[in-house]
């Protein structure tokens, strides 16, 4: 007698992929243009056949185990040659977007995130620490024209006269570092999150596992330099062209990086050896000839141009391929080009000398860059995170530790 698998879907994840982006799903009759045309298909694997019917049945637990899901690129081939409409490259962002709210950690921030209503309060939590804590520092008496000229931004939260450490770097780091390592944290507690549901599906001997050495470099290291080149977007169609937008993006958040790092080395550390004279050189602005300020201007322009491309990009598919616009992918979009836009707009005005409206640029540069850090576990951003694991589980099942025969 044949077995009966009982199916029970969950009404309440098909309305919320339907106001996610993934209303036109329904439409899906199973004809498997999608997984002919995917690169990430196989005659084994149906994606993204499988996970419409998944979606269409409410089948969130499975959906939930599906590192297909992370893996897909959004490349937008299903969408264009789908002869129903159904649009799979919505349905699984708005699926990816479900598993960010459903693998969140803590489960508050994680839902306040997943819904534009909320977007006045998101906006307005970094506003008021970063406003309570100017309030606070005395940094608010905005300086004269000339002492602006001077020191630029180091006494945005005031000045002491304490050695070892400005009272500007001190209230930067109280505002940045915990929100740093808060996110990092909720970022890990998700995607572990995440790796233990796939690897519940996995029909693996739970005694033979890597160690966390092999880990790294069979399967996590590969998955970051993968992510980093961006291989995948070439294998997409369509929408080839969206390594054009996502590249520079990547590379300017590196090269921002790099000059944040030589920024704190130079301010906080080679001024601590120096005498005062040239200590407080080196506690003003970084001189527009100097290499790293010449790579931060590059950084913030390749931003702002990585992220306006997947503006017009985003735009384009909205209006051509008919894809509904949703908080998910617009909230990111906008948050980046504040972080670009207040940061070079910050600069150039303090050029100019004006100084409450470069204070106004750089509060909200400040509190852009927070937001981006504080929810980036719960936007689109952590796509980052989610996908590498998603690619190094990919690497990990088709290993020996999941399939012996690969040893032989």
């Amino acid at each position: 007698m044949s077995e009966i698998t009982r199916v029970e879907p969950d009404l309440q994840f098909i309305k919320y992929l339907k106001s996610a982006g993934g209303d036109s799903m329904k439409k899906c009759y199973q004809c498997a243009t999608c997984s002919v045309v995917c690169p990430l298909a196989t005659d084994g694997n149906p994606f993204p056949r499988k996970e419409m019917i998944w979606a269409q049945w409410g089948l969130k637990e499975k959906l939930a185990a599906d590192p297909d899901i992370l893996l897909c690129h959004q490349c937008g081939d299903c969408t264009a040659y789908c002869p129903r409409g159904a649009k799979p490259g919505d349905v699984l962002g708005a699926i990816r977007a479900y598993a960010y709210t459903h693998f969140g950690f803590p489960q508050g921030l994680a839902k306040l995130c997943s819904d534009g209503k909320n977007l006045p309060i998101l906006i307005g939590i970094p506003v008021l620490i970063i406003g309570i804590l100017w309030m606070i520092s005395g940094g608010m008496a905005l300086p004269d024209v000339e002492t602006f000229k001077e020191v630029g931004f180091g006494h945005f939260f005031g000045h002491w006269d304490f050695h070892w450490l400005t009272k500007n770097v001190f209230f930067i780091d109280l505002i940045f570092i915990p929100a740093f390592f808060f996110a990092a944290f909720a970022a890990f507690k998700g995607a572990k999150a995440m790796w233990d549901r796939m690897s519940d599906s996995l029909d693996a001997n739970p005694d033979f596992r890597p160690s966390a050495g092999q880990f790294v470099v069979d399967f996590l290291a590969p998955a970051v330099i993968e992510s980093v080149k961006h291989k995948r977007f070439n294998e997409c169609g369509v929408n080839r062209n969206r390594v054009i937008g996502h590249l520079p993006l990547l590379l300017s958040f590196i090269a921002l990086l790099a000059v944040t790092s030589y920024s704190l080395l130079r301010k906080d550390l080679f001024s601590l050896l120096v005498s005062e004279e040239l200590r407080a050189v080196l506690h003003g602005p970084i001189p527009l000839a100097d290499p790293f300020k010449v790579l931060a201007n590059i950084g913030a322009i390749a931003l702002i141009v990585g992220v306006g491309i997947l503006w017009v990009n985003r735009s384009r598919n909205e209006a051509e391929q008919g894809s509904r616009a949703t908080f998910y992918d617009w909230f990111l979009i906008g948050l980046i080009m504040s972080v670009g836009i207040s940061g070079l707009g910050a600069e150039i005005v303090r050029l100019l000398g004006i100084v409450w409206l470069a204070y106004f640029f750089y509060f909200v540069h400040l509190v852009s860059i927070f937001m981006l850090f504080l929810y980036m576990p719960y936007t689109k951003f952590a796509h980052m995170v989610y996908r590498i694991v998603a690619m190094a589980f990919e690497k990990y099942r088709e290993s020996r530790f999941v399939n012996p025969a690969v040893g032989e």
